[in-house]
């Protein structure tokens, strides 16, 4: 079984990867997941996919990392020792 610490580098990695190639579309109108799989192919939905729930997964692990107790604590205690 993979680990959390796996699954949240996949999925870091993952999302930084839609990001660019979304990058990569606005900037110089060049799909990359296109230019490899191909136009509505399969494939090309699969990674789609893929992409959507690594983001997905980073957002959820983000909000319920900030919300959590512990880490709020240590947020604070990090914010008093700058001021």
């Amino acid at each position: 079984m993979l680990s959390n610490e796996t699954i949240d580098d996949v999925a870091r990695f993952l999302a930084a990867l839609g990001a660019l190639n979304w990058g990569l579309v606005d900037v110089a109108g060049f799909n990359l997941v296109r230019a490899i799989f191909g136009r509505r192919t399969f494939m090309s939905r699969v990674v789609y996919l893929l992409v959507a729930l690594a983001g997905a997964w980073s957002a959820y692990q983000f909000f319920t990392r900030v919300t959590h107790p512990a880490y709020r604590r240590q947020l604070e205690h990090r914010l008093s020792e700058i001021t």
